[in-house]
């Protein structure tokens, strides 16, 4: 075991984003032959590419369990071989990049709409004599507006083949101008909102839908959403997120040290858990993070529906990069807190992601303490049911745009609060 771990050393989170690959593939062929039908795989996949994307579209009611693993384990699949081919170390936000798209592949990315976008990135930084691994993140990440594109396709009022080329082109442009808008926005939260690339990319979709609406062109959200707790899907989730826990452990020589460390650091961006404390620490967290939302899901009744599930894997690979339980707990408590006191209950489909996706909001708890993180959890999850219709549900990072303006508007006031308190605790 001992002379198996220092072979892998320092390859530890790329062999793990592999594991997961073929884990979604096997699970995907398991599914298919299970329900004897194997071509569903296909069927499923044609009807993953053709159908509208918006949110919230689940590719488990769709097309079945069996399509949506594949799509899973393609997108995945296609975003490890950018980090690979552009030699991209696999740290913090390498890891939240990737799981992202795994997670997003149950609900709205595929093969085929993921592209144009990390095209028209490429050709940023081509025009700006950059090579395309300074902006991998940005390109992976701004997947987000991939349902734009199929969108488009229905939208424009042409024949199919032009409005494809033109969805196409207005892929590639999205991918062109997230780069600089990105920078922008960061400083916009000021690191308090992990999901930046949600909150660029939701002012982009929504200045897009407001153009496309004023040519008559009208997006509408939509609910495709598989309800119940499937007992096999959350024991192989389980199964899964304690892989991570186990293989760190034993990657961290039995160790918790650098876990404790993790618990330490506020999570504001950039925290990249790997640079700062090893992989071994960042997949316990990882798997403790992941297990932690499956537990909220369970206690409170919601479902493993896709949009749930991938948000879940998002979450996990976001636990490299700023989330751990200690800064996490507050706005998920925040998040549930606040159904009490609302007309929504904690098992209705946004606020059950909303609850997962308070996440992006962790670092607020982690600089602020636990009462600013369960204000943050509560306003997100008011503000969050509000966003979607801006944009035509056209923006899958729909909670990382709530969380841009909620990180926007909470962190200036905690800021002024606690300045006013110190300054009296001084004159005292």
């Amino acid at each position: 075991m001992r002379k198996w771990l220092e072979s892998i050393s320092g390859k530890e989170l790329k062999l793990f984003s592999i594991f997961t690959i073929i884990l979604l593939f096997i699970a995907a062929v398991t599914t298919a032959f299970a329900t004897r039908n194997p071509m569903g795989l296909i069927n499923g996949m044609k009807l993953i590419v053709i159908s509208r994307d918006a949110l919230i579209t689940d590719y488990f009611e769709l097309t079945g369990y069996g399509a949506a693993l594949l799509n899973g384990a393609l997108v995945l699949g296609i975003s490890t071989f950018l980090i690979i081919r552009q030699k991209i170390p696999f740290t913090g936000p390498t890891m939240a990049a990737l799981f992202i798209n795994a997670g997003y592949a149950f609900w709205g990315k595929n093969p085929v709409n993921i592209i144009p976008v990390i095209l028209g990135t490429a050709l940023y930084a081509r025009i700006h004599n950059s090579k395309l691994s300074r902006y991998i993140y940005t390109a992976l990440f701004g997947t987000c507006l991939a349902p734009l594109l199929t969108e488009l396709v229905y939208l424009f009022p042409f024949s199919w083949q032009i409005n494809l080329v033109c969805a196409v082109l207005a892929g590639v442009l999205i991918g062109f101008v997230l780069p600089p808008l990105s920078m922008h926005t960061a400083s916009m939260h000021m690191g308090y909102n992990l999901f930046n690339v949600g909150f660029s990319g939701g002012i982009l979709a929504f200045a897009v839908v407001c153009l496309l609406r004023s040519f008559g062109m009208e997006s509408e959200s939509v609910l495709v959403w598989k309800e119940g707790q499937n007992r096999i899907v959350g024991i192989v989730l389980f199964l899964y997120f304690l892989s991570a826990v186990i293989f760190g452990f034993l990657v961290s020589g039995r160790r918790l040290d650098g876990l404790k460390k993790i618990m330490e650091h506020p999570g504001r961006a950039v925290a990249d858990f790997v640079l700062m404390d090893g992989a071994g620490p960042t997949l316990m967290n990882m798997g403790l993070v992941g297990i932690l939302c499956e537990g909220y899901i369970l206690l409170t009744g919601g479902d493993f529906s896709g949009p749930v599930v991938g948000a879940m894997l998002a979450v996990f690979g976001f636990a490299a990069f700023g989330v751990h339980v200690r800064n996490y707990f507050p706005v998920l408590a925040g998040v549930y807190i606040s159904t009490f006191f609302t007309i929504f209950s904690p098992d209705t489909p946004s606020i059950q992601l909303a609850a997962i996706f308070s996440a992006g909001l962790s670092p607020i708890a982690g600089q602020f303490g636990v009462v600013a993180g369960i204000l943050a959890g509560f306003l997100h999850a008011a503000v969050v049911v509000c966003t979607t219709p801006m944009y035509g549900g056209l923006n899958l990072y729909n909670n990382g745009f709530s969380a841009g303006w909620v990180a926007v508007i909470l962190v200036p006031v905690i800021e002024s609060f606690m300045k006013h308190f110190k300054e009296r605790k001084r004159e005292k």
